[in-house]
């Protein structure tokens, strides 16, 4: 099998770009409706220096004598009202745009976990090889929730500040251009600054999430593989690797969240210098009554000042914010992009177009394709060259031809395999971990295509058969058992979901469960959960077995379907499996050479050749390579 790395995930240029342009496209009134209300929540924001700066030029017209104290009184009391109008504004305005990206974020991420799912449904075998499954589930769990960041959090908050940044230079502007000069040079100095540190925060939230997958998949890992880790007292090594594991995680965590966080205490340091300096600034152009150059055309006066302090102080402010936002946003970038990673996986590529029918046979034993559900099958083979039909009898013959197969390319697993399996035969294959028994039927069901050579089915060459259709035309026992969350019944129905309950349990009596599944607490209605942990391994595998019972099909796969049961269960399963064979094209792979004494065929394979072919008897008098397996004298590895 290949060898299995972790994913990694990079954040690609475009990444957030396409986000936004995945959520605009789903979700546009909702992403209206928020910006909408930020650009009057930024509003609210932003005419609190102004109507700061009219009290204080009224306090000073007042202190002056300009106005009387029934004028001063009626403007304050109008500034004060409108002042708390624009407040209870703001607040109903932040109310609305957030219960409305709340709904906007949920429904995206809902929709994209389920995009994600469904592509990861029509994903090859070869990925999840490749892929460890731990990794994998951090892309639905932590990627995932650093794209509800950005959507409910940072790309909001980067528009609002944008709002409140760009409409503050134009308030200023109306002030004093002296003023405004001196906020946007400390704004550029705070632009690089933001820049040089995001840049290395950015890289190091990229290689977080990466590390955070690794660990997941060790600690997956170790969850599984427990009972090994205890019963060979691997625990300190166990916790060694993991130990080394979270260290490169919490490192790269420390560096990523040190530069990110920096970012706030530098830029709202260097705030307070420009504070300092328009204070200074502006009471010399007061002192000196420099001319003063602004779109009012009004001088610089007290009021000035005091609400270009409030708003360098707002600018500051949301700059800062700015920059915090920024660093979920380097964090969501690689999350997102790991997750856009698995959605461009290539999808398992089909170019099959002989598709698997339900036919009806005529008295004169001639047969046609219906609807309705039947028995018996038959291959649609459309030629494209006339535009003709033909309908091959589903028998389940089985043609491997001169086929040559590597996992890692030019390295060959198998190599110059031939083998032929009629209607009904039961062909075996026996060999050494890692002599491609397994991988013979990979290549039958199409979990991997051949490199060269054929493989025909009933006649057809498998390519041209659709995979659906394949794989629904073969039954397949694997070694280690699969059970889902649900009944008994629900899991043997797994098999074939169309089946009645009257199938499922001649499929468990077949398959010799049903008289321990009938002492089950709630017998066939009994709930699984944890992949059956609440039963032993060989009632799981017999359920197991089940299901390939009901299914009903004329090709079968036994991948060492009975090395994990005990000696006087597999005596039950045994029988059951023979019933399961008979009449079916089988494929056995087993251990346990009693298990394949009865086979039309024993293959002996060797590092991916057939050294050895024949029948039980045939090959003890050969007195080969099976000869001495069975004797004794060599062992299977």
């Amino acid at each position: 099998m290949p060898l299995m790395r972790a994913s990694v995930g990079k954040a690609k240029k475009g990444t957030i770009k396409r986000l936004i342009k995945m959520v605009w496209q789903k979700h546009k009134l909702g992403v209206i409706l928020c910006l909408v209300f930020i650009i009057t929540m930024s509003a609210s924001t932003i005419c609190s220096p102004v109507l700061v700066g009219s009290i204080t030029s009224t306090i000073e017209e007042f202190t002056k004598g300009t106005i009387t104290g029934d004028e001063f009184w009626q403007q304050m009391i109008f500034y004060l009202c409108l002042m708390g109008g624009i407040y209870i504004e703001g607040i109903i305005s932040a109310v609305i745009c957030n219960v409305a990206m709340a709904i906007v974020t949920q429904d995206f991420l809902n929709e994209t976990r389920k995009a994600m799912f469904s592509h990861m449904e029509t994903l090859p075998i070869r990925y999840f090889d490749t892929h460890k499954r731990g990794d994998i589930m951090s892309i639905y769990t932590n990627d995932i929730d650093t794209i509800r960041q950005i959507v409910r959090e940072s790309l909001p908050g980067v528009f609002q500040t944008g709002v409140i940044v760009t409409s503050l230079i134009f308030v200023m502007l109306y002030y004093s251009l002296y003023l405004t000069l001196i906020v946007l040079f400390t704004t550029v100095i705070i632009f690089f600054t933001a820049k040089k540190i995001g840049t290395r925060s950015g890289k190091y939230f990229r290689k977080q999430q990466e590390k955070l997958g690794i660990v997941e998949g060790h600690i997956e890992e170790a969850i599984n593989g427990l009972k090994v880790i205890k019963v060979f007292s691997h625990e300190d090594k166990s916790q060694e690797d993991f130990a080394k594991l979270n260290k490169e995680l919490a490192d790269d965590g420390v560096i990523a969240n040190t530069a990110g966080n920096m970012l706030a205490p530098v830029i709202g340091n260097i705030g307070n210098l420009l504070y300092v300096i328009l204070a200074i600034v502006g009471a010399l152009l007061i002192v000196f009554k420099v001319p003063n150059v602004s779109m009012s055309g009004l001088p610089v006066g007290v009021y000035t000042i005091v609400s270009f302090l409030m708003m360098a102080r707002m600018f500051t402010n949301n700059v800062n914010n700015l920059s915090q936002q920024l660093s979920m946003i380097f964090l969501g970038a690689a999350g997102a992009s790991r997750a856009f990673d698995l959605m461009d996986e290539q999808s398992e590529k089909d170019d099959g177009y002989v598709t698997l029918v339900n036919i009806k046979y005529r008295d004169d034993h001639t047969f046609y394709e219906t609807n309705e559900e039947t028995k018996f099958f038959a291959w649609k083979h459309p030629h494209k060259a006339d535009g003709t039909v033909t309908y091959v009898p589903l028998e389940g013959d089985i043609l491997l031809s001169h086929v040559n197969f590597a996992y890692n390319p030019p390295n060959l697993v198998l190599k110059d395999i031939s083998i032929s399996a009629r209607p009904g035969e039961k062909i075996a294959f026996v060999g050494a971990t890692g002599a491609g028994k397994t991988t013979i039927t990979n290549l039958i069901n199409r979990f991997y295509d051949i490199e060269d050579g054929k493989v025909r089915y009933d006649g057809i060459n498998i390519n041209k058969i659709k995979k659906s259709s394949l794989r629904k035309s073969l039954g397949i026992v694997l070694q280690d058992t699969n059970l889902f969350t649900g009944t008994v019944k629900d899991n043997i129905r797994y098999g074939k979901l169309t089946a009645t309950d009257e199938e499922v349990i001649e499929a468990a009596k077949v398959a010799n469960a049903y008289d321990f599944i009938t002492r089950l607490p709630q017998g066939f209605d009994t709930m699984l959960s944890g992949d059956g942990a609440n039963l032993s391994q060989g009632q799981r595998q017999l359920i197991n077995i089940a299901r390939a019972a009901v299914a009903n099909v004329p090709v079968m796969i036994l991948d060492e379907a009975t090395s994990s049961i005990d000696t006087r269960t597999e005596l039950l399963v045994q029988k059951g499996m023979d019933k399961i064979m008979e009449g079916r094209t089988t494929f056995v792979i087993a251990h346990r050479l009693s298990t394949v004494q009865n086979s039309d065929a024993i293959m002996v394979l060797d590092h991916g050749k057939i050294i050895e072919r024949g029948t039980h008897k045939q090959l003890i008098d050969q007195k080969g390579v099976y000869y001495q397996l069975y004797t004794g004298a060599f062992e299977l590895e």
